[in-house]
Protein backbone atom coordinates (compact mmCIF):
# COMPACT_ATOMS: atom_id res chain seq x y z
CA UNK A 1 0.00 0.00 0.00
CA UNK A 2 0.92 3.58 -0.08
CA UNK A 3 0.77 5.57 2.72
CA UNK A 4 1.88 9.46 3.52
CA UNK A 5 3.23 10.59 6.98
CA UNK A 6 2.81 14.35 7.86
CA UNK A 7 5.00 15.77 10.41
CA UNK A 8 6.41 18.84 11.38
CA UNK A 9 9.45 17.39 12.73
CA UNK A 10 11.85 15.23 11.64
CA UNK A 11 15.51 14.50 12.29
CA UNK A 12 18.02 15.35 12.40
CA UNK A 13 15.49 17.29 14.51
CA UNK A 14 16.13 15.69 17.79
CA UNK A 15 13.22 15.08 19.68
CA UNK A 16 10.63 12.39 20.91
CA UNK A 17 8.16 12.87 18.12
CA UNK A 18 11.03 13.18 15.30
CA UNK A 19 12.01 9.75 16.45
CA UNK A 20 8.86 8.09 16.88
CA UNK A 21 7.84 9.71 13.19
CA UNK A 22 10.65 8.15 11.93
CA UNK A 23 10.76 4.88 13.87
CA UNK A 24 7.28 4.13 12.19
CA UNK A 25 8.18 5.61 8.82
CA UNK A 26 11.17 2.91 8.73
CA UNK A 27 8.94 0.46 10.00
CA UNK A 28 5.88 0.93 6.95
CA UNK A 29 9.11 0.90 4.24
CA UNK A 30 10.25 -3.06 5.87
CA UNK A 31 6.70 -3.88 5.86
CA UNK A 32 6.48 -3.25 2.16
CA UNK A 33 4.96 -0.34 1.78
CA UNK A 34 5.44 2.82 -0.43
CA UNK A 35 5.57 5.56 1.91
CA UNK A 36 6.25 10.03 1.57
CA UNK A 37 6.92 12.13 4.27
CA UNK A 38 6.03 15.48 3.65
CA UNK A 39 7.47 18.14 6.06
CA UNK A 40 9.18 21.57 6.18
CA UNK A 41 12.57 21.82 4.70
CA UNK A 42 15.62 21.87 6.55
CA UNK A 43 18.29 23.71 5.74
CA UNK A 44 19.94 20.52 5.24
CA UNK A 45 18.06 19.53 2.54
CA UNK A 46 19.05 19.49 -1.01
CA UNK A 47 17.08 20.00 -3.76
CA UNK A 48 15.13 17.19 -3.85
CA UNK A 49 14.43 14.23 -1.37
CA UNK A 50 12.99 11.04 -2.43
CA UNK A 51 9.79 9.28 -0.98
CA UNK A 52 9.72 13.40 0.13
CA UNK A 53 7.77 16.34 -0.05
CA UNK A 54 8.96 19.33 1.35
CA UNK A 55 6.99 21.97 2.22
CA UNK A 56 7.28 25.72 3.41
CA UNK A 57 8.34 26.54 7.17
CA UNK A 58 8.56 28.75 9.78
CA UNK A 59 10.93 29.05 12.96
CA UNK A 60 9.84 27.85 15.69
CA UNK A 61 9.72 30.67 18.59
CA UNK A 62 12.37 29.65 21.66
CA UNK A 63 13.43 26.68 19.85
CA UNK A 64 16.85 27.35 17.10
CA UNK A 65 16.61 25.14 13.76
CA UNK A 66 13.19 23.81 14.70
CA UNK A 67 10.68 24.89 12.42
CA UNK A 68 6.66 23.97 12.17
CA UNK A 69 5.17 23.93 8.31
CA UNK A 70 3.36 26.68 6.57
CA UNK A 71 -0.17 25.69 5.47
CA UNK A 72 -0.20 23.54 2.57
CA UNK A 73 -4.04 22.62 1.60
CA UNK A 74 -3.78 23.15 -2.07
CA UNK A 75 -0.41 21.35 -2.76
CA UNK A 76 -1.22 18.60 -1.22
CA UNK A 77 -4.40 18.12 -2.68
CA UNK A 78 -2.76 18.62 -5.97
CA UNK A 79 -0.63 15.71 -4.75
CA UNK A 80 -2.39 13.37 -3.89
CA UNK A 81 -5.61 13.89 -6.61
CA UNK A 82 -2.47 12.81 -8.74
CA UNK A 83 -1.32 10.25 -6.19
CA UNK A 84 -3.38 9.63 -3.26
CA UNK A 85 -2.29 7.82 -0.60
CA UNK A 86 -4.37 4.90 0.58
CA UNK A 87 -4.25 6.57 4.19
CA UNK A 88 -2.05 9.17 6.01
CA UNK A 89 -0.56 9.58 9.56
CA UNK A 90 -0.54 12.78 10.86
CA UNK A 91 2.12 13.65 13.87
CA UNK A 92 1.63 17.20 14.96
CA UNK A 93 -1.17 19.42 15.48
CA UNK A 94 0.35 22.28 13.43
CA UNK A 95 -0.91 24.61 10.39
CA UNK A 96 0.51 21.41 8.04
CA UNK A 97 -0.96 19.27 9.96
CA UNK A 98 -4.54 21.33 9.87
CA UNK A 99 -3.48 21.59 6.08
CA UNK A 100 -3.63 17.56 5.84
CA UNK A 101 -6.68 16.87 7.27
CA UNK A 102 -8.71 18.98 5.04
CA UNK A 103 -7.29 18.02 1.62
CA UNK A 104 -7.76 13.90 2.89
CA UNK A 105 -11.57 15.16 3.86
CA UNK A 106 -12.03 16.25 0.48
CA UNK A 107 -10.52 13.83 -1.20
CA UNK A 108 -12.04 10.93 0.95
CA UNK A 109 -8.24 9.65 1.97
CA UNK A 110 -9.03 7.87 5.49
CA UNK A 111 -6.64 9.73 8.10
CA UNK A 112 -4.59 9.17 11.94
CA UNK A 113 -3.41 11.20 13.76
CA UNK A 114 -0.98 11.08 16.63
CA UNK A 115 -1.45 13.14 20.25
CA UNK A 116 2.57 13.39 20.80
CA UNK A 117 2.03 16.98 22.75
CA UNK A 118 -0.04 17.79 25.79
CA UNK A 119 -0.13 21.30 24.64
CA UNK A 120 -2.56 22.33 27.47
CA UNK A 121 -0.19 21.34 30.20
CA UNK A 122 2.58 23.74 28.36
CA UNK A 123 -0.04 26.47 29.19
CA UNK A 124 0.65 25.81 32.60
CA UNK A 125 4.38 25.76 32.59
CA UNK A 126 4.56 28.90 30.27
CA UNK A 127 2.74 30.82 32.82
CA UNK A 128 -0.84 30.53 30.69
CA UNK A 129 -2.41 28.27 33.32
CA UNK A 130 -6.22 30.06 32.26
CA UNK A 131 -5.34 28.66 28.40
CA UNK A 132 -4.82 24.90 29.11
CA UNK A 133 -8.66 24.45 28.59
CA UNK A 134 -9.03 26.52 25.22
CA UNK A 135 -5.60 24.33 23.92
CA UNK A 136 -7.30 20.68 25.01
CA UNK A 137 -10.87 21.89 22.83
CA UNK A 138 -8.07 23.00 20.05
CA UNK A 139 -6.72 19.66 19.90
CA UNK A 140 -10.06 18.07 20.28
CA UNK A 141 -11.22 19.47 16.97
CA UNK A 142 -8.06 18.62 15.54
CA UNK A 143 -7.97 14.92 16.43
CA UNK A 144 -11.70 14.33 16.03
CA UNK A 145 -11.53 15.41 12.23
CA UNK A 146 -9.29 12.29 11.88
CA UNK A 147 -10.25 8.57 11.65
CA UNK A 148 -8.48 7.50 14.84
CA UNK A 149 -6.21 9.20 17.15
CA UNK A 150 -2.86 6.93 17.88
CA UNK A 151 -1.96 7.48 21.93
CA UNK A 152 1.03 5.38 23.32
CA UNK A 153 -0.55 4.74 27.24
CA UNK A 154 -3.87 3.21 28.49
CA UNK A 155 -3.60 6.27 30.69
CA UNK A 156 -3.29 9.02 28.00
CA UNK A 157 -6.57 6.98 26.03
CA UNK A 158 -8.50 6.78 29.03
CA UNK A 159 -8.04 10.55 29.80
CA UNK A 160 -8.95 11.96 26.28
CA UNK A 161 -12.15 9.89 25.92
CA UNK A 162 -13.56 11.44 29.31
CA UNK A 163 -12.76 14.21 27.47
CA UNK A 164 -14.00 14.20 24.28
CA UNK A 165 -11.81 13.11 22.01
CA UNK A 166 -13.17 10.18 19.39
CA UNK A 167 -11.98 7.01 17.78
CA UNK A 168 -8.75 6.89 20.36
CA UNK A 169 -6.44 3.60 20.06
CA UNK A 170 -3.48 2.89 21.23
CA UNK A 171 -0.45 2.12 19.61
CA UNK A 172 2.84 0.87 22.03
CA UNK A 173 5.83 2.41 21.55
CA UNK A 174 8.99 0.55 21.76
CA UNK A 175 12.85 1.03 22.47
CA UNK A 176 15.81 -0.51 20.78
CA UNK A 177 17.53 -2.94 23.59
CA UNK A 178 20.40 -3.60 21.21
CA UNK A 179 21.19 0.02 20.61
CA UNK A 180 20.67 1.35 24.18
CA UNK A 181 22.39 -1.42 26.54
CA UNK A 182 24.54 -1.53 29.65
CA UNK A 183 27.34 -2.55 27.39
CA UNK A 184 27.69 0.93 25.94
CA UNK A 185 28.93 2.35 29.69
CA UNK A 186 32.26 3.93 28.41
CA UNK A 187 34.81 4.44 31.14
CA UNK A 188 36.86 6.85 29.00
CA UNK A 189 33.72 9.38 28.79
CA UNK A 190 33.23 8.89 32.86
CA UNK A 191 36.98 10.18 33.23
CA UNK A 192 36.01 13.10 30.76
CA UNK A 193 33.23 13.96 32.92
CA UNK A 194 35.86 14.15 35.68
CA UNK A 195 34.39 10.37 37.47
CA UNK A 196 36.00 6.99 38.72
CA UNK A 197 34.13 4.48 38.32
CA UNK A 198 32.86 4.16 41.77
CA UNK A 199 31.26 8.04 41.40
CA UNK A 200 28.02 8.58 40.61
CA UNK A 201 26.72 10.80 37.50
CA UNK A 202 22.96 11.63 37.48
CA UNK A 203 22.13 12.37 33.87
CA UNK A 204 19.42 14.16 32.39
CA UNK A 205 18.83 13.59 28.61
CA UNK A 206 16.06 15.71 26.77
CA UNK A 207 15.19 19.32 26.23
CA UNK A 208 16.09 21.70 28.83
CA UNK A 209 12.79 23.98 28.98
CA UNK A 210 10.57 24.80 31.45
CA UNK A 211 8.10 22.54 30.34
CA UNK A 212 9.94 19.63 31.35
CA UNK A 213 10.13 21.08 35.38
CA UNK A 214 13.97 21.17 35.32
CA UNK A 215 14.13 22.51 38.79
CA UNK A 216 13.06 19.81 40.50
CA UNK A 217 15.77 18.02 39.21
CA UNK A 218 18.22 20.69 40.51
CA UNK A 219 17.04 20.72 43.65
CA UNK A 220 17.36 16.53 43.71
CA UNK A 221 20.94 16.63 42.73
CA UNK A 222 21.76 19.25 45.36
CA UNK A 223 20.67 17.18 47.95
CA UNK A 224 22.18 14.33 46.79
CA UNK A 225 25.64 16.42 46.21
CA UNK A 226 25.33 17.03 50.18
CA UNK A 227 26.08 13.38 50.82
CA UNK A 228 28.27 12.88 48.03
CA UNK A 229 30.22 15.31 47.16
CA UNK A 230 31.65 13.92 43.94
CA UNK A 231 28.59 13.66 41.95
CA UNK A 232 28.39 15.28 38.73
CA UNK A 233 25.40 16.16 36.93
CA UNK A 234 25.27 15.43 33.60
CA UNK A 235 22.63 17.13 30.97
CA UNK A 236 22.33 15.73 27.12
CA UNK A 237 20.42 18.22 25.23
CA UNK A 238 19.86 21.29 24.77
CA UNK A 239 16.85 24.14 24.83
CA UNK A 240 15.72 27.39 25.66
CA UNK A 241 16.74 27.38 29.60
CA UNK A 242 20.64 25.55 29.26
CA UNK A 243 21.88 29.15 29.15
CA UNK A 244 20.54 30.16 32.59
CA UNK A 245 20.79 26.76 33.87
CA UNK A 246 24.70 26.40 32.96
CA UNK A 247 25.17 30.11 34.65
CA UNK A 248 23.73 29.47 37.64
CA UNK A 249 25.09 26.12 37.92
CA UNK A 250 28.61 26.40 36.83
CA UNK A 251 29.54 22.80 37.75
CA UNK A 252 27.04 21.42 36.00
CA UNK A 253 28.51 19.13 32.59
CA UNK A 254 26.22 19.91 29.73
CA UNK A 255 26.99 17.74 26.87
CA UNK A 256 24.60 19.09 24.06
CA UNK A 257 22.45 17.13 21.77
CA UNK A 258 24.02 13.65 21.24
CA UNK A 259 22.88 11.00 18.17
CA UNK A 260 23.57 7.53 17.70
CA UNK A 261 26.21 5.46 19.39
CA UNK A 262 27.23 8.84 21.13
CA UNK A 263 23.80 9.17 22.74
CA UNK A 264 23.68 5.61 23.96
CA UNK A 265 27.10 6.01 25.72
CA UNK A 266 26.13 8.90 27.86
CA UNK A 267 23.26 7.05 28.75
CA UNK A 268 25.07 3.82 29.79
CA UNK A 269 27.68 5.84 31.27
CA UNK A 270 25.07 7.55 33.94
CA UNK A 271 23.68 5.98 37.28
CA UNK A 272 20.60 7.47 37.67
CA UNK A 273 18.59 9.54 35.51
CA UNK A 274 16.37 11.97 37.09
CA UNK A 275 12.90 12.79 34.16
CA UNK A 276 10.94 15.26 36.66
CA UNK A 277 8.42 16.44 33.83
CA UNK A 278 4.76 16.68 34.13
CA UNK A 279 3.92 17.06 30.85
CA UNK A 280 4.93 14.18 28.24
CA UNK A 281 2.32 11.87 26.56
CA UNK A 282 4.95 9.23 27.53
CA UNK A 283 8.19 9.96 27.28
CA UNK A 284 10.53 7.96 25.00
CA UNK A 285 13.92 8.67 26.93
CA UNK A 286 12.46 6.75 30.07
CA UNK A 287 12.63 3.98 27.83
CA UNK A 288 15.78 4.37 27.16
CA UNK A 289 17.53 4.96 30.03
CA UNK A 290 15.91 1.78 31.45
CA UNK A 291 17.46 -0.36 28.18
CA UNK A 292 20.61 1.19 28.81
CA UNK A 293 20.60 -0.42 32.80
CA UNK A 294 20.36 3.21 34.45
CA UNK A 295 17.63 3.10 37.18
CA UNK A 296 15.12 5.77 37.04
CA UNK A 297 12.78 8.07 38.97
CA UNK A 298 10.01 9.56 37.09
CA UNK A 299 6.54 10.59 37.94
CA UNK A 300 4.21 7.57 37.40
CA UNK A 301 2.65 8.12 34.10
CA UNK A 302 3.06 8.17 30.70
CA UNK A 303 6.21 5.69 29.73
CA UNK A 304 7.01 5.67 33.79
CA UNK A 305 3.33 4.03 34.46
CA UNK A 306 3.07 1.80 31.77
CA UNK A 307 6.33 0.11 31.65
CA UNK A 308 8.63 0.89 35.19
CA UNK A 309 7.85 -1.05 38.14
CA UNK A 310 8.68 1.06 40.88
CA UNK A 311 10.66 -0.18 43.30
CA UNK A 312 12.05 -3.06 40.69
CA UNK A 313 13.49 -0.68 37.85
CA UNK A 314 13.82 2.72 40.12
CA UNK A 315 11.13 4.73 41.27
CA UNK A 316 7.42 5.66 39.52
CA UNK A 317 6.52 8.59 42.19
CA UNK A 318 3.13 10.54 42.84
CA UNK A 319 4.61 14.04 44.03
CA UNK A 320 7.42 16.37 44.67
CA UNK A 321 8.77 15.24 48.05
CA UNK A 322 8.46 11.30 46.56
CA UNK A 323 10.94 12.31 43.72
CA UNK A 324 13.47 13.59 46.37
CA UNK A 325 13.26 10.90 48.67
CA UNK A 326 13.16 7.70 45.52
CA UNK A 327 16.49 10.06 44.19
CA UNK A 328 18.37 10.14 47.85
CA UNK A 329 17.56 6.91 48.68
CA UNK A 330 19.41 5.28 44.68
CA UNK A 331 22.20 7.76 45.02
CA UNK A 332 23.07 6.16 48.55
CA UNK A 333 22.98 2.61 47.26
CA UNK A 334 24.92 1.43 44.71
CA UNK A 335 23.74 -1.90 45.17
CA UNK A 336 20.60 -1.16 44.32
CA UNK A 337 21.08 0.83 41.88
CA UNK A 338 22.97 -2.04 40.15
CA UNK A 339 20.08 -4.47 40.71
CA UNK A 340 17.53 -2.30 39.33
CA UNK A 341 19.28 -1.29 36.30
CA UNK A 342 20.19 -4.52 35.43
CA UNK A 343 16.27 -5.25 36.07
CA UNK A 344 15.17 -2.65 33.71
CA UNK A 345 17.58 -3.38 31.04
CA UNK A 346 16.25 -7.10 30.81
CA UNK A 347 12.58 -5.80 30.94
CA UNK A 348 13.25 -3.64 27.58
CA UNK A 349 14.43 -6.36 25.75
CA UNK A 350 10.27 -7.84 25.21
CA UNK A 351 9.91 -4.05 23.67
CA UNK A 352 10.26 -4.52 19.92
CA UNK A 353 10.61 -2.10 17.47
CA UNK A 354 9.11 -4.90 14.90
CA UNK A 355 5.93 -5.27 17.31
CA UNK A 356 5.13 -1.42 16.97
CA UNK A 357 5.71 -1.34 12.87
CA UNK A 358 3.08 -4.44 12.79
CA UNK A 359 0.63 -2.90 14.38
CA UNK A 360 0.87 0.31 12.88
CA UNK A 361 0.49 -1.03 9.03
CA UNK A 362 -2.32 -3.23 10.32
CA UNK A 363 -3.96 0.41 11.92
CA UNK A 364 -3.08 2.32 8.68
CA UNK A 365 -4.07 -0.75 6.59
CA UNK A 366 -7.65 -1.49 8.44
CA UNK A 367 -8.42 2.45 7.92
CA UNK A 368 -7.81 1.94 4.11
CA UNK A 369 -9.12 -1.41 3.81
CA UNK A 370 -12.52 0.17 5.47
CA UNK A 371 -12.81 3.31 3.31
CA UNK A 372 -12.42 1.04 0.08
CA UNK A 373 -15.28 -0.64 1.18
CA UNK A 374 -17.35 1.68 2.01
CA UNK A 375 -17.20 3.52 -1.37
CA UNK A 376 -17.41 0.13 -2.73
CA UNK A 377 -21.29 -0.22 -0.75
CA UNK A 378 -21.84 3.14 -2.00
CA UNK A 379 -21.12 2.74 -5.52
CA UNK A 380 -23.51 -0.78 -5.57
CA UNK A 381 -26.19 0.85 -3.96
Amino acid sequence: MRFAIVTETYPPEINGVALTVQGLETGLRQRGHDVCVIRPRQSADGIAVDDTLLVRGAGLPRYPGLKFGLPATRRLLAQWKVSPPDAIYVATEGPLGWSALRAARRLGIPAATGFHTRFDEYMRDYGARFLQHTALRWMRRFHNGADATLVPTHELAEFLQSQGFLHVKRLARAVDARHFSPTRRDAALRARWGLGEDDLAVIYVGRIAAEKNLDLSVRAFRAIQRTQPRAKFVWVGDGPVRERLAQEHPDFLFCGVQRGEALAQHFASGDLFLFSSHSETFGNVTLEAMASGVPTVAFNYGAAREHLVDGVHGAAVENDDDFLAAALRLAADATQRRTQGDAASMAMRDLHPDRVAADFDVLLTDLAMTRRSHHASVAAA
